[in-house]
């Protein structure tokens, strides 16, 4: 393997000696392969924030089950065997992809898994006896599409070049909130609000059932160019593919990056528990809204939908300056506003307050996101994207407590308000360990 980092995590300055390694492309992908990439993260959305965030979750929780607590308790439940399957599976799918090169395939079957379970929603009822089936399609489901993950990450280098990476992968994950707004707004009036526009019967809950219909087809419409133009590869010579042979090549990789790529190992622990505290800021942010400030079902679909927005304008103008200053400044820089304005929220106690710093700290939550895929593309060694991105969704599942933890402990000591202070502990601890990190020819490299 190629000593592309190195460095130490417990050293104050992580420095290489030399630039790293580059997997990404010198040459231009075609627009529309960049275009059908791109179009992934809209539809994909769908997802993320009408069926896990805003809607289905709600209804399965709280129609489907009879005891809302006990169907927090099975929803929580099966998002944990969910987070345990993830962090066994995404390295062993990345390694893989890397082997076999059908990179493309792998993403299409996927994210097709995942469009199956979300349109087999249709099926779970208002009735408790499909309690466990709506929580486990859509823990399935969320498996499913964070391997995906793996796979479509793992294309950016291939659709990028070093001058291009952060506004391309910017771009994406700005279509990715545009798209989650246009679906939700589409659920809504579509289908949810007195039965929406299409004037669907409520009966058996049958218009928001539909919406995982919606949600399934909207994700199958912008997934299907990247299915059909996505960059693939071609297998290694000579190589086969064995899970335990994968799973001893990952323990050893793993071990290698501690003796001598610990940069790597530094920039991934680092990422993943910022980027946990940047998951709860979404996760957490209506229920905040509604308990700590009183707001309405209402105002905090409209605080919602003002955030992913915020969101997607954010990442999009970062990703040009990311590839101007490099993705390390927008990270420090963004971090360091986000805990700012997390202390705001505190300290103010105001909803107006709430409001405005909400819509600023979403602003940010896209760029970190985006600036973290593009650093990690940059340094990743050649043939190995889709293994490292597969060891990146699995550290980031690993240290996903911490923020929802946190929340918790000071939720518990001090009221509903303080459970923001657990994210702003969460963004703290891993601003700290990203820090002292330096890549050369990465933190400061310009277009």
């Amino acid at each position: 393997m190629t000593n592309h980092l190195a460095g130490s995590c417990a050293a104050a300055d992580s420095t290489a000696a030399t630039s790293p390694a580059s997997v990404i492309d010198e040459t231009p992908a075609p627009r529309p392969v960049v275009a059908a990439w791109s179009a992934y993260d809209f539809g994909g959305n769908a997802f993320n924030t009408v069926m896990l965030s805003f809607v289905f979750s709600v209804y399965v929780t709280g129609t489907v089950a009879d005891d809302p607590a006990r169907g927090q308790v099975v929803w929580s439940n099966f998002q944990t065997a969910a987070g345990i399957a993830l962090a066994l599976l995404a390295p062993l799918m990345g390694a893989w992809a890397d082997r076999v090169r059908h990179r493309r395939v792998l993403l299409a079957v996927s994210t097709l898994i995942t469009i199956a379970c979300m349109a087999a929603c249709f099926f779970v009822k208002p009735d408790d006896a499909y309690l466990l089936l709506g929580a486990g399609l859509l823990s399935f489901a969320s498996v499913a599409q964070d391997i995906a993950g793996v796979f479509y990450n793992g294309m950016l280098p291939h659709v990028s070049t070093p001058k291009t990476v952060g506004r391309i992968s910017g771009t994406a994950w700005a279509l990715g909130y545009l798209g989650g707004v246009v679906c939700l707004v589409g659920a809504l009036f579509g289908f949810i609000l007195n039965g929406g526009m299409l004037g669907l019967p409520t009966d058996e809950a049958f218009n928001v059932r539909c919406v995982a219909l919606f949600c399934a087809l909207f994700m199958l419409v912008f997934s299907v160019p990247v299915m059909i133009l996505g960059p693939d590869g071609e297998p290694r010579p000579g190589e086969r593919f064995s899970v335990v042979g994968a799973y001893r090549e990952i323990g050893s990789r793993i071990a290698h990056m501690w003796q001598r790529e610990r940069g790597l190992l530094h920039f991934l622990v680092a990422a993943g528990i910022y980027r946990d505290g940047l998951n709860a800021v979404f996760a957490f942010a209506g229920v905040i809204a509604a308990t700590a400030y009183g707001f309405s079902s209402e105002e905090v679909i409209y605080f919602g939908l003002a955030a992913s927005v915020s969101a997607a304008l954010g990442t999009w103008i970062f990703g040009r300056l990311d590839d101007k200053l490099g993705p390390r400044p927008v990270i420090l820089g963004s971090l360091i506003a986000i805990v700012a304005e997390g202390l705001a929220i505190v300290i103010a106690n105001q909803a107006l307050v709430f409001w405005v710093c909400g819509m600023m700290i979403s602003f940010l939550v896209g760029p970190i996101q985006s600036a973290s895929r593009t650093l990690l593309t940059r340094i990743i060694p050649p043939g190995e994207e889709n293994e490292t991105f597969g060891l990146y969704a699995t550290v980031g599942r690993v240290v996903s407590f911490i923020a929802p933890a946190l929340i918790g402990v000071f939720t518990a000591a001090f009221g509903v308000r303080w459970g923001i202070m657990g994210i702003v502990v969460t963004l703290i601890f891993g601003l700290a360990l990203f820090w002292p990190l330096r890549i050369p020819g990465v933190t400061h490299q310009r277009a």
